[in-house]
């Protein structure tokens, strides 16, 4: 199967690049900002392509790689034209392929989600680490092995979830990239008030960040768990709540706290953490 591109950015120009080099068929790019898509196509030893009426025509799969609001206005555009039998892509991780391109099924087009559950930072680059990436496909059951295939053909992992899974899927990426900057920020303000210098403080915390996420992700969240909620050290973790300012930032550290219990009492079934669960509650 062809594959083509409408949207040369980070998404575009990473999942091109990686199929490209994996053996499917990359034909090219095509974007409003012709600029884009030139790089993009050189980048990815394809072409540009000038219209979406060629688009369409040239290429079986269509990944629509634009922002999340503008995905629908985008296929608004393309179910004007001959889409009989074409499979139309997107890649945000938040909408189902049915939300994002309403109207499918007057077309007799087969409507897709392929979300990479990664982080895509850098256009030229990010492309290196897919193959350790987990894809989630959603979408229309009538060809989803042929996007498995794809997919699998490329060297990729990948799951097939639930439309109605899709938000809480998406959730579980959020809690664990964006929200835990959250965390690691609050950390560096926190050695900050130490009297560490804002960058001193990230080089500090880099190494026990690491091995700690190093760790997890080894051997699991429980075998990982250390600190004074594992301990059910009361006393270290009032003295903990005393020198936070700000109420909202307590009660992050209670809720967090409250969740590591039942990670700590898998760790130590034989210990009894009743007491530093009734601390917790009294606390407020």
């Amino acid at each position: 199967m062809t594959i083509g591109f409408i949207g040369a950015g980070k998404v575009g120009c990473t999942l091109g690049k990686y199929f490209s080099t994996h053996g499917a068929a990359v034909t090219g790019y095509y974007d409003r900002d012709t600029q884009a898509a030139k790089e993009a196509a050189q980048f990815t030893e394809t072409k540009v392509i000038g219209s979406l009426e060629s688009m369409v025509e040239e290429c079986d799969v269509l990944f629509i790689t634009v922002p999340d609001n503008l995905i629908p206005l985008v296929f608004d555009e393309i179910r004007k034209l001959p889409i009989d039998g074409k499979y139309i892509c997107h890649c945000s991780g938040s909408i189902t392929a049915k939300e994002a391109f309403r109207g499918i099924e007057g077309t007799n087009a087969y409507e897709y989600s392929v979300h990479p559950l990664f982080a895509v930072s850098d256009r030229f680059e990010a492309y290196r680490e897919l193959s350790d990436v987990f894809f989630t496909i959603e979408g229309n059951p009538s060809h989803m092995e042929d996007m498995q295939k794809l997919l699998h053909d490329a060297g990729l992992k990948v799951r097939v979830i639930e439309p109605e899974a899709k938000t809480r899927y998406h959730l579980a990426a959020v809690m664990s990239s964006n929200l835990m900057l959250a965390l690691i920020e609050e950390g560096m303000e926190l050695l900050e008030q130490c009297g560490f210098e804002k960058e001193e403080a990230q080089q500090a915390l880099t190494p026990l960040i690491a091995g700690n996420v190093k760790h997890a992700l080894q051997a699991g969240p429980v075998k990982a768990l250390t600190g004074p909620v594992e301990r059910g050290d009361t006393r270290t973790i009032d003295k903990h709540l005393a020198v936070l300012d700000k109420e909202e930032d307590r009660e992050l550290y209670r809720l967090l706290s409250k969740k590591l219990i039942h990670l700590a009492k898998a760790r130590n079934p034989q210990r009894d953490y009743s007491v530093l669960e009734e601390f917790l509650e009294e606390s407020k």
